[in-house]
């Protein structure tokens, strides 16, 4: 047992102490036991000292957690390999981050290894559950591992019949069910790049992402539900792969995989020009899976692709590297949120956003998952915490946006369910309000570690995260993760301390950083990325502070990129749909800030607001609103549609003609524009001042 509510009177400066672990419960952690085994024993040190060993002794670091969590393979010699890019400049004992460094030169690893350890290397039994799949009310499957391995071995066959080897890509646009897992692991067993949307994005949003890697394979769902509505897919994803042919991509086959393996695939789910995936399968599909093999091969070998919001143009095809995802996803899960063998994990996630591949990390971590798909308001909205309770859930991860919904729905999980499995409840996406701590403590289990985290698609985890053994505060984020020097930063580089808001920032290389983008000629986006604002220094676009106890605060992206909910939009992709609209002559979008209402009234949410300057004569009525709405949905997703479209006059631009969507966010929430010299019409930004479409 640990204790809630902390007795003690905080610091005057400090956040009320919320929750903290009791003596028995920090012992038992794995937290501990790394940091014991490392000699920066917590009974003597801090979690501070335990950190800032992690980032002057990098290479020791990451080496430690992949002993701990029992690497299968070899790991190299040198942390940072000699004569790579940022050898020879130091930052805080490690390499100076940026493109081109190359990790642990000499590696021999497969991450698929590691997901589908057997038996025999002290993974689990064959018999033991591997995964549990809920859709909804309308699909439900359990498979063992020994189930989830011959289902990847012959996955593994057919990928390779189909000509899928070192470095070729495998797309998929399914939903967070066992299809996506079996291609992924077979993917990253042949050596092969996994990349992946979720099947409610657009034909526009899978070709600006698919379209940029040519994929070899391709394997789509025949529908999905979301609140109880079923949506047919096939006949989207044959279009998608006919454009992709068109373009030259190297497809060479489409799979339609069904989402209820229990029931036929409706008629016509499955177009001519696909295969079913009971048919690609059948041929590969033997009594064992015993004679899988996985591809051993660098650190640094390409594991997954993916995107970045969109916010300037294309989405970035963000290239992951294998050894780096391993080793940042296992020091998270197994340090961080003490994800232990035998455990069940489930996060309500896509396959669209980057914490499906956090979810699926944790057979790596020799835990179970319990995969959701659809909304997680339906049939009501305690779905999720009886799916909790249904399958003994441990790590129970959901986005702030989802906390929020629970609470404003008048959730009482305390009541109504046990949870008694839930030793942690995780939260990202976007930051958690105050309230949603209180809310958590008070309505759904006192005795909990909420462990809010917050970093990235760019590096597939976190610069700030949970910390078993310590307490947690009210609205804070609790710590800097382990191996990554991450600091508050000023506009001119220099460090802030406690309390000032600056630029998030970290100045050291680490494992999961981008390997490189796709197609991107000498790394160029990718310093304009991260490294063009500081040199030599990762910059994110967050505005954060540092609180007086050392844990986090994060204000929200300090760009222009979207983030209602939780979830990241980028604003080019709503432009190239809206630009279709004959009636509109330009647009431009912006996020607004508004209270979120409800029990969560001190707290705030974003809402995507859509401004058009239409043809002369055209008034914005509702038919157009409809159309603009449905485009927009149809062409990129659901999630992309504003809240709010709203006609203005003109729309101001700078001077060498690209959108001033910052200085109109700051004009519609009545904050100053720091750069009206800028503008080539700073009068048009009075359109926007008190517009009476945002008064609702």
């Amino acid at each position: 047992m640990s204790s809630s509510a902390d007795s003690e009177s905080p610091a005057v400066d400090d956040a009320p102490v919320l929750w903290r672990p009791d003596a028995q419960r920090r012992v038992g952690t794995q937290l501990w036991q790394f940091a014991e085994r490392v000699g920066i024993g917590l009974d003597r040190n801090t979690y501070a000292n335990l950190h800032a060993w992690s980032v002057q002794h990098p290479g020791a670091f990451w080496r430690a957690v992949w002993e701990f969590c029992d690497g299968i393979g070899e790991l190299g010699s040198n942390f940072v390999a000699a004569g790579s890019q940022g050898d020879a400049a130091s930052t805080a004992g490690g390499a100076t981050p940026g493109p081109g460094l190359e990790f642990f030169a000499g590696s021999s690893l497969n991450i698929a290894e590691h997901y589908l350890r057997p038996v025999t290397a002290g993974g689990p039994h064959a018999d033991d559950t591997a995964l549990a799949f809920i859709g909804e009310d309308a699909a439900q499957l359990a498979m063992t591992h020994g189930e989830l391995r011959a289902e990847v071995a012959a996955c593994q066959r057919a990928l390779a019949a189909d000509g899928v080897g070192v470095g070729d890509r495998v797309a998929t646009m399914l939903p967070n069910g066992p299809e996506a897992l079996i291609v992924f692991l077979a993917t990253a067993s042949l050596g092969a790049v996994y990349s992946s949307v979720s099947p409610d994005f657009g034909i526009d949003g899978v070709l600006d992402r698919f379209g940029q890697i040519s994929p070899t394979v391709m394997v789509a769902v025949d529908g999905y539900y979301y609140n109880g509505v079923r949506h047919h897919t096939a006949s989207k994803a044959a279009e998608v792969a006919a454009s992709l042919g068109t373009t030259g991509a190297s497809l060479r086959r489409l799979v339609i995989a069904p989402y209820d393996r229990s029931a036929p695939a409706p008629s016509g789910d499955v177009s001519g020009s696909a295969t079913s995936w009971t048919e690609w399968l059948a041929p590969h599909r033997v009594a064992t899976g015993d004679d899988l093999t996985f591809e051993r091969l660098g650190f640094d070998q390409p594991v997954y692709i993916l995107y970045s919001s969109g916010t300037t143009g294309k989405p970035k095809c963000i290239v992951h590297r294998a050894g780096g995802a391993l080793l940042k996803l296992w020091s998270e899960q197994r340090l961080h949120f003490d994800v232990r063998p035998g455990d069940r994990v489930m996060y309500f996630t896509t396959t669209g956003w980057m914490m499906w591949n956090w979810l699926v990390a944790g057979l790596a971590s020799g835990a179970s998952l319990v995969l959701y798909d659809g909304s997680p308001f339906h049939p009501s909205p305690a779905r999720l915490f009886d799916v909790a309770d249904d399958w003994g859930v441990t790590l129970f991860g959901v986005s702030a946006k989802f906390i929020e919904g629970a609470m404003k729905a008048g959730l009482r999980p305390v009541q109504t369910h046990a949870l008694d499995t839930v030793r942690t409840i995780s939260s990202t996406g976007s930051p958690l309000a105050p309230e949603g701590f209180d809310w958590v403590y008070e309505q759904v289990k006192a005795d909990v570690h909420l462990a809010s985290f917050s970093g990235g698609t760019d590096i597939c985890g976190g610069f700030v995260i949970g910390d078993p053994t310590g307490p947690v505060r009210r609205g804070e984020i609790q710590a800097a993760a382990l191996g990554l020097d991450v600091d508050v930063a000023d506009a001119d580089g220099a460090s802030l301390g406690a309390g000032t808001q600056g630029e998030l920032v970290c100045r050291n290389a680490f494992v999961s950083m981008p390997l490189r983008f796709w197609d991107d000629p000498g790394d160029a986006r990718y310093r304009s990325a991260y490294f063009e604002r500081f040199e030599g220094v990762w910059h994110h676009g967050d505005f954060a502070e540092w609180t007086p106890a050392g844990g986090m605060i994060i204000s929200g992206r300090s760009d222009a990129t979207l983030n209602p909910g939780g979830v990241r939009i980028g604003t080019a992709e709503i432009y190239r749909q809206v630009d279709q609209i004959d009636e509109v002559l330009e647009s431009v979008v912006i996020g607004q800030r508004v209270p979120a209402g409800g029990e969560a009234a001190a707290s705030t949410d974003t809402r995507v607001v859509l401004f058009v300057k239409l043809r002369e004569g055209v008034t914005l009525d509702d038919e157009l609103v409809g159309r603009i709405r449905l485009q927009i949905r149809s062409g990129a997703s659901p999630r992309h549609v504003p809240a709010v479209i709203a006609q203005v006059p003109a729309i101001p631009r700078t001077r060498s003609g690209k959108l001033v969507e910052l200085a109109i966010r700051d004009v519609v929430e009545g904050r100053p524009v720091a750069n009206v010299e800028a503008i080539d019409d700073p009068a048009a930004l009075d359109h926007f001042v008190g517009h009476p479409a945002l008064e609702a």
